[in-house]
């Protein structure tokens, strides 16, 4: 069974979710505040977080950096209301997808079968690709620069090999959206920008231009490298 933990402050919410999942034949279990919720996810062992973004304590954010930080376990964050702000900086602290409340626990399923599909989801082609001081290796689905291991989460990991297919490709923002996340493009591109924004923090060198995925203003984003 996908073990699925669910933290959120809000007891009603928090069981309602869990009795709709468990019903969808997870296992569920759930935790009140942010120090919960990281105990939580050493004792449990889940497949998945549900991850509000107000807990009382550590907040939703700093959890997500946590987790993000100890490995690439699939996140998604829970907004009380469509606030970009709240949405942006949970991307960036790496959740994997967003959804605002309230939420069915149908929905809620659904973009969790999504998230999980995505993390597991092997390439078609088996091989490994070396781009500068960048090796994708699509068998192993592992990522290297300069030799050492570049951790990557299930999102950035599929925006990368989606980008680095077709390399000089030019992929609009809706591409992308439907091609990493399942998702129809309905005029926001946030996950996408900060999926971007994070992947290039961790493959790019900071002292200069993005070499390997760049901004095609006004269209979207194309793998290089320069």
């Amino acid at each position: 069974m996908v073990r699925v933990l669910l933290i959120e402050d809000d007891p009603a919410v928090a069981e309602g979710l869990a009795l709709g999942l468990r019903r969808q034949g997870y296992t569920a279990q759930v935790r009140h505040s942010g120090e919960e919720g990281l105990t939580g996810v050493a004792e449990f062992d889940p497949d998945l977080v549900v991850l509000d973004v107000m807990l009382p304590g550590i907040d939703g954010f700093e959890v997500c950096r946590r987790i993000r930080q100890a490995g690439t376990l699939p996140v998604i964050m829970l907004t009380a209301r469509d606030e970009d702000m709240d949405i942006v900086v949970g991307l960036e602290a790496g959740a994997d997808d967003y959804v605002v409340k309230p939420v069915q626990s149908r929905v809620l399923e659904a973009r969790i079968r999504a998230v999980l599909r995505r993390a597991d989801s092997a390439t078609p082609a088996g091989r490994r690709e070396v781009y500068g001081d960048l090796t994708l290796d699509r068998t192993a689905l592992t990522v290297s620069k300069a030799g050492r291991s570049v951790p990557l989460a299930p999102s950035e990991l599929r925006l990368l090999l989606a980008l680095s297919a077709a390399p000089g490709r030019v992929f609009s923002r809706g591409q992308l959206l439907e091609a990493v996340w399942e998702h129809p493009f309905l005029g926001d591109s946030r996950l996408v920008d900060a999926c971007v924004k994070r992947l290039r923090i961790k493959i790019e060198d900071a002292e200069r231009p993005a070499r390997y995925i760049q901004t095609v203003r006004g269209f979207g984003y194309r793998f290089g490298p320069l």
